[in-house]
């Protein structure tokens, strides 16, 4: 919905990836839907982004629209139009979103999509990254991004100050008989293909 459907999978059951602070009721489990909702709680992945009530009013004041029927509740979520009765839906940014992304990586997302949908975000806010860099709970995730993102060398990169965003310390083994990145001391596929 922002821009970014040519990345989904056209085979297979469809996923929607919900993050919020209380868990779905369990009749949306019962649906008789061919898109399956996969709960995540909001909390693990980051600190002080609590999600529940109206974020707007949360947040006192809403910030510039981002364009037709959006407008943006905080850095990291925005409110879009949706459907024929015009729902209000909130919903992650691109920076926001690829770091719920790579926090499936590689237990239900590949390298290979985490790697085609990283090398085309050329346009992030690096304003809106820092923010999320710092305030992101998981190690991998944290430098997974970095590791993705120095592959594809964004320009957005040089802008981020590395000095704030803790990557912890050890090494963390992402895939079995992988190679070792010895700067972000993550275990990756020896080839970034579809089957990894």
């Amino acid at each position: 919905m922002q821009g970014f459907a040519h990345y989904l999978s056209a085979a297979g059951q469809r996923e929607v990836h919900l993050y919020g602070d209380v868990a779905l009721p369990k009749w949306v489990g019962k649906l008789k839907l061919d898109t399956k909702f996969v709960f995540h709680n909001a909390r693990k992945l980051f600190k002080n982004r609590p999600l529940i009530g109206n974020v707007a009013e949360r947040e006192g004041t809403q910030q510039a629209s981002d364009g037709p029927g959006t407008e943006s509740l905080r850095g990291d979520l925005v409110r879009q139009i949706w459907g024929q009765w015009n729902w209000p839906l909130t919903m992650s940014t691109p920076e926001r979103a690829v770091l719920e992304l790579l926090n499936e990586v590689p237990e239900r997302e590949t390298f290979h999509q985490a790697d085609m949908l990283m090398e085309g975000l050329s346009n992030l806010s690096p304003r809106k990254l820092q923010t999320l860099l710092v305030e992101c709970r998981s190690i991998k995730v944290k430098r997974l991004f970095f590791w993705f993102a120095e592959r594809h060398d964004h320009a957005w990169l040089p802008k981020l100050d590395r000095n704030d965003v803790d990557l912890g310390s050890g090494k963390r083994m992402l895939v079995r008989g992988g190679k070792l990145d010895r700067k972000f001391n993550i275990t990756v596929p020896e080839k970034l293909d579809a089957s990894v």
